[in-house]
This record gives structure tokens, sequence and C-alpha cells, in this order.
């Protein structure tokens, strides 16, 4: 006897998991190969336990034994023997019949001979074969669970589908999203039930209708909204989210790898096609052969074994193998037509394309997509198991439920508490929360109305919810590569609230569009390429609803200054252009800037001062910093910016300072340092109304004497040039309070410099000074703090000169 255990292997029953991928007709016919198993079995059992065949000699062996026939049967009946021959019958207590002369062995050898011989093949063997046929059948119905390039995709998508079915998440989305339409139905039939009361009343409205609907959805988060120890069970803790947020990974993978091909379909096809062609041979020859199994049997055996040419043989298990056969054959018959039906689904079903429609409009999540493939064909028969598994599927192809997740686990690990140790202040002294590369907005930065300057880096595509206009003191917006977009009420706030907004992008088309409407915006850095030179998309759009913006810096490559620019001229008052290397040609757009006061052309390869700054009647800063200035003569044209005060040169080429720079009557600070500048002009320090002069890392020699006119003189700096004394008139600048001179060749520091009494810093390091003068002391707000230069030169200072100039 054969154990059924031994094809367990062959059938998908052994993981209990793939009956999602089993439809109906699929377990059907499992249960048929399991009854047609049992019908082999037993046959088996019968043929190898029981006797197969008895033979007796024929009384007409001496005819030919081509014209015998076997017309008798003996059969044993209690204690009487009943014999039939040429149609007479004899009945007696005593056993009649014609002697034979034939012992037991001679009968088992005819047995056993005749058996071989005479009986059919298809009757001996029928049970093993009716074995063989279903094991055959069982494997062909698991045949694409195990071939080698189906197998691992089919326990995948089983084993993932499992998980999103038992998801608490899945539980979660599901529970919500059916109670919000168990409140709109309600909303509904009290609507229904209000017309039906009261007919002759004037109907319910579409806005009151809409009313009702807003105050259940109000009713429905106000309900979420209560303590966790009361809403627990419908709450994800930490974990549980994180193992969702893992499962929308493997699905997304899942996904990727699956729908772009058809194998999956190809091999269920293939197997159906498999069992339908074996179905029709099995059928066919078994038609055939059924009728071989015969009860009597004649055999020819040679005269010379026993005496006898004509044994007459009945084939004990004949009857009952007639009756498995055609009982097989209908089984059969049953498994093909399941078959032409299986086939007649696959066909006539669009498998490859799985749509979400239904549950798009059941839901209400909108954003599920359909399938293709493989990855539909595998939906499409767990929708034979259950549509259940489809629709908790379907959460995890929504971005809708993943942002809800990914929101969740924000909450989770995002607390109030951590969010604070994330502030600090910012170099406009504003309290600054900085969140960087987070999947959304945590609702606990919502609970911090301290917030003053909110900076996003490295987020994709947030949505910065209303929830923001809880932050009342929020005043600075930074979107470091972090493309947001607004719901209204936020918008609102911001146009209301946020003065200075910070962008860095990597191509036009990430300019929020409501950037344009935020109407109090005062100050609004934008880096990035944001040109038509740089992308085929469009420049900045025209920035005149910005009424309030008085500070605008471009930080890109800019060829030419935006057209857009001049919308802003009535009453911007500071542009700055950071254009990191790019020569920046064209400026028409400054003339339109008539309240412009300050000028930052940073980085632009200018090789002059261009021409349109010289219209600029209201400026008071210009700024040129790593250009490629030689030459300054421009200077002279700058008389006509009478308010002019500050004036940087640095990090250029420039060779020398034309003499004409003292029609800058109003010049307040000059930085001209990491230039080429061997000389200075006298006219220079005509400049009386100068308090910052930097000149440092240029090569410089010597300062002229005229440096004491500068009686405003706050701030000087002279480091890394090549000069070999201070004059003495330096020292009469009486309102110097920070003197540099480091990295020069000075080896002499005069004792005027007792006469700086405003003198808070000095910085003398890199020079040759053997000593320092006595009189150094007497700077009286000159500590050793301020002091800038070699240890070994404090040490020979008296101790009551180093006392006192202690900062105790």
């Amino acid at each position: 006897m054969i154990p059924v255990t031994e094809f367990k292997n062959f059938s998908s029953v052994q993981n209990p998991q793939f009956r999602v991928l089993k439809p109906w007709w699929d377990v059907f016919t499992d249960y048929l190969c399991i009854a047609m198993l049992m019908m082999g079995v037993f046959g088996c059992t019968i043929h190898l336990t029981q006797h197969k065949i008895s033979c007796l000699p024929s009384h007409l062996s001496s005819a030919s034994s081509k014209n015998i026939q076997c017309q008798g049967v003996a059969v044993n009946s209690g204690n009487k023997t009943l014999w039939t021959a040429n149609n007479k019958s004899l009945t007696s207590r005593e056993m009649f019949g014609r002697k034979n002369n034939l012992d037991i062995h001679q009968y088992i050898f005819i047995n056993n001979y005749c058996y071989e011989r005479a009986v059919h093949w298809y009757g001996k063997y029928f049970p093993y074969l009716m074995v063989i046929h279903t094991v055959m059948f069982m494997v062909a119905s698991s045949f694409w669970f195990k071939f080698p390039g189906t197998s691992s995709k089919i326990e995948l998508f089983v084993a993932v589908l499992g998980k999103c079915f038992n998801s608490p998440w899945t539980t979660r989305t599901i529970s919500e999203v059916y109670e919000d339409h168990d409140e709109e139905r309600m909303v509904i039939w009290k609507r229904n039930t209000a017309l039906e009361s009261s007919p002759t009343e004037s109907p319910i409205t579409e806005d009151e209708t809409e009313i009702l609907l807003q105050s259940a959805s109000f009713n429905s988060n106000t309900e979420k909204t209560i303590p966790e120890s009361q809403s627990a069970p419908s709450l994800l803790d930490q974990k549980e989210g994180e193992e969702a947020k893992a499962l929308f990974e493997k699905v997304k993978k899942f996904r990727t790898h699956v729908e772009e091909a058809d194998l999956l379909y190809t091999m269920y096809v293939l197997q159906t096609l498999i069992k339908m062609l074996k179905f029709v041979v099995i059928t066919i020859y078994s038609a055939v052969l059924v009728p071989n199994i015969q009860v009597v049997v004649q055999c020819a055996v040679p005269k010379e074994l026993t005496g006898y040419s004509v044994y007459c043989c009945n084939h004990v298990k004949a009857h009952l193998f007639s009756k498995l056969a055609y009982s097989y054959i209908c089984f059969v018959g049953v498994y093909g037509l399941l078959c032409i039906y299986t086939l007649y689904w696959v066909f006539h079903r669009p498998l490859k394309v799985y749509s979400f429609e239904s549950i798009r409009l059941e839901t209400g999540i909108n954003d599920i997509p359909d399938v293709k493939n493989d990855f539909a064909f595998l939906l499409h028969l767990c929708d034979q198991y259950d549509p259940l598994y489809s629709k908790r599927f379907a959460m995890f192809l929504s971005e809708v439920s993943e942002s809800r997740l990914q929101q969740v686990n924000l909450n989770n690990e995002w607390t109030v508490d951590k969010l604070w140790q994330r502030m600090s202040q910012n170099a406009n002294e504003r309290l600054e929360l900085h969140l960087l590369m987070l999947p959304g907005l945590p609702d606990s930065m919502f609970e911090i109305p301290e917030v003053e300057s909110l900076k996003l880096e490295l987020m994709n595509d947030i949505t910065i919810p209303d929830s923001i206009s809880q932050l009342k003191s929020l005043q600075e917006l930074s979107l470091v590569h972090c493309p947001a977009k607004l719901q209204l009420a936020a918008l609102n706030h911001l146009q209301e609230h946020l003065k200075v907004l910070h962008l860095i992008i990597d191509g036009p088309e990430q300019i929020p569009p409501w950037m344009y409407t935020l109407q109090g915006l005062e100050e609004l850095y934008l880096t990035g390429p944001i040109s038509q030179e740089q992308s085929k998309n469009a420049t900045l759009d025209p920035l005149s609803e910005l009424r309030s913006l008085r500070v605008l810096t471009l930080k890109s490559h800019l060829t030419k200054i935006p057209l857009s620019v001049g919308d802003v001229g009535g009453w911007l008052e500071c542009l700055a252009i950071c254009n990191e290397g790019t020569a920046l040609r064209a400026f028409h757009s400054l003339k339109k800037l008539t309240s412009l006061t300050s000028l930052k052309l940073k980085g632009c390869e200018l090789e002059r001062i261009p021409n349109a700054v010289l219209s600029l009647t209201n400026l008071q800063e210009l700024d040129l910093k790593e250009n490629k200035l030689m030459t300054v003569e421009e200077i002279l044209s700058l008389q006509h910016c009478r308010r002019l005060v500050t004036l940087r040169l640095w990090h250029n080429s420039i060779l020398y300072i034309p003499e004409n720079i003292n029609k800058l009557l109003s010049l307040e600070t000059l930085n001209a340092s990491w230039n080429k500048i061997r000389s200075l002009p006298t006219r220079l320090f005509y400049c009386t109304k100068l308090r910052h002069l930097n000149l440092s890392h240029n090569q410089l020699t010597s300062l002229p004497p005229e440096i004491g006119i500068l009686q405003s003189l706050q701030y000087l700096n002279v480091a890394t040039n090549s000069l070999d004394s201070l004059p003495d008139e330096l020292f009469s600048c009486k309102s110097l309070k920070v003197l540099i001179v480091m990295n020069n060749n000075l080896v002499f520091l005069s004792p005027r410099v007792a006469y700086l009494t405003q003198l808070v810093q000095l910085e003398l390091k890199g020079n040759r000074f053997e000593s320092l003068p006595v009189e150094i002391g007497d700077c009286c707000l000159l500590k050793l703090s301020g002091l800038v230069v070699e240890e070994r030169l404090l040490d020979l200072l008296p101790s009551e000169v180093r006392k006192q100039m202690s900062d105790t």
C-alpha cells in the first residue's frame, strides 16, 4: 500500500498560504485528485492482497485451439458445486465433474502463466495507472508553484500579501475610511428622513448638505483627538509603524519586479493546457481499453506441460476493476470540464490588467494605481478566493496611505521634547527649528508656538498643513532642496506673517508658485538655476505682487539680471547677485531699481564697474567681491551716488586706487583687501568720513603720513602686506579702536601708541618686533585679550603693565 504522505510534496496544500492563489476550480480539482488517488490506492490494495486469477482446463481439449470457446465457469457456493457446460446443469451434494489428473502445483503454475499471457495489461495494471495518472494530475496542478522561475515570485507575493492582510496599519486605515463613509451615509439618511417627515417644508440645499458633511468630518476628527489612553486600539505603536513602513518598501520593490513580466500568467496557462491535454489522452485511451477488462479469459497453454492446450480462466477482480475504471473516467471527465472552465476564465477575462476603480470609489483613495501583467493576474486569482485581500492590498499601493503612515511614524518618533532639542538661534537671532531629511512634518512641531524660523532641508514633496497657523511667531522659512506645497489656510497664514524666505532649488520648476503671492514678504533669498540659459523652463515670474519686498538675493549662474527684478524696482532696497564665476553681461534691469540702497555683485566676472550702477542715486552700499577688476577709474562717476557710504572692492586684482577717490565725500567704509595694490594715493585720506579701512592682503610697503587726517577712523587693517614702519601720524587718529598690522616687516612700535586711548584691539603677531613699548599700557581700554602678539613679547613687558592690562 502506497501512503498518501508520499505525495504531499506534489500538492500546494502543504503551504496553506498558497490557498489565496487557488480559485475554487483549482481547489475542486485538488479534491478530485484526492478522490482519484484513494480509488487508485484501493485498487492497488485489492490487487496486492487478493488472488488474481483461477484457471481450469477446457473439456474441448482435442479441438483446435482457434475454435475453442470457454463455455463454463466453476462457482463455489457453500457445500454445493454448480457446474454448467453445454447448457446442462447438475446439482448434487456430492462432487461431480470430469477428472483431469492435475495437482495443485500445476494449477498454480497455469494460473500464473495465464495471468501473464492471457490477461490484458490494462486489466492487470489499471490500479497502478490510476495512481500514476492522479500523481501526474497533482504535479500538473502544482507545476507553476514549483517552477524555478515562478516559485520565488509566488512565495514572495504570498508572504507580502499575508503581511499586508494582517498589518495593523491596514486595519486602521480601512476602519477610518469606512467610518468616514458611515458618517456621510448617516448625513444622507438624516436628509432623506427630514424630507420624508416634512415634505411641505423647503428641501435641504446642497450647501446645507455640505455643512452637515463638514460637521460629521469635524466630529470624526474630534473623536480622533481623544487621548491615547482612551483610543489605544486605533493607534499604532512605534514598532508596528516601522513594520508597516518596511512593508510599503517591500510592496514597491515587488511591484517593480513583477509588474513588467507575464511569466506567472504564461505558466498558469501552460499548466492548464497540460492538464487539458492529459485529460484528453487519459479519457481516450481509457475509454478504448476499459472493455479489455474481462471476467472470463481464454488461455492457450502448450499441451506438453499439462496435457491440456486450452484453459478457461476467471479474472477474479475484473468486475470490480471495470467499475473502478468507469468511475475513474467519470472523475477524469469532471476534471476535464474544470480545465475547460479554467481556459474559458483565462482567455475570456482581461487578466493582464487589474483596476482598483471600485475600491477607489468605495474608499475615496484616488491614487491607487492600476497594475498590469503578473501583478494583475495574481490579484485576479486572489479575488476568486476573497476580494478582501485585494482591498487590503490596495492600501499599500496608495501614496496617500503611505504618507499617512509616515505621518504616524513621525509623530511617534518626533515628540515635542525632541524637537525642542533641535532649536537654536540662527544668524538673524531668531529661534529656529531645523528639520533635515524627514519624510514629512511631524504634528508635534505645530505645538511649539515659540518657533520664529523654520528650516526644512532635503525633504521631498511635503505639504505644509493648515496647522502651521498655530505658529504665531513664525517669521522666517527656509526650504533647502525641499519642494513644498501649501494648504489654503497655511498660505493665508504665511501671507500675513512670513517676512523672510530662503529657497535653495535644483531648477526653476521647483520655485513654488505660492511664493509670488506672499504680499508681506520682506526678504527673499533664492539659490539655484533660475534662468532660461540654464534650463528650458521659464525664468522668474513677475514679482510685482511682492509689495513689501525689500531684500532680494539671487545666487545662481546668470548672464543677465532677470527682467522680473525690475518689477520690484519701486520699493526694493537691497539686491545681491552671487554668480559664482559666471560672467554677468546685461544690467538693464538695474536702471529700474530707483530705490536701491545696497547692491552686491559677487563673482560676476566684472572687469569694470557697470555704467548702470552709476545711475543709482540712492545707492549707499556697493559690493564687488570676487570679480576681475584691475582698475576702478569709474570711481569718479560714483560721485553721483552722493549717499554712497560703503564700497567693497575686495578679492579682485586691482593694482592701484585712483586719486579721484576723494570725490566720494560720504564714504565711510572702504574694503580693498585681497588685491595687488602697492601704494596708496594721498587723496584717499581726504575722505574724512572714513571710519572703516581694510587694505589687508595687498603689496603695500608704506602708509602715507596723510593718514593722520582720518580723525573718524575706527578700524584699520593693513595685515599681510610689506610694511616696514608705521607713520607717527597714524597715532593721531584718536578714534581708532581696532588696529591690525599682522604679518608685515615691522621691527618697531612707536611709544605714540599710547595716544590711541580708544584702542580695544591691537594685532601685531607675525612681525619682527624685539620688544613692545611700555607705553602700550596707557591704552586704558586695551586688555590682554585684545592684544594679539607672540607670548615672548608679552613676557618682556613689565609686570605692572601686564597687571594693568589684565582682564580682571
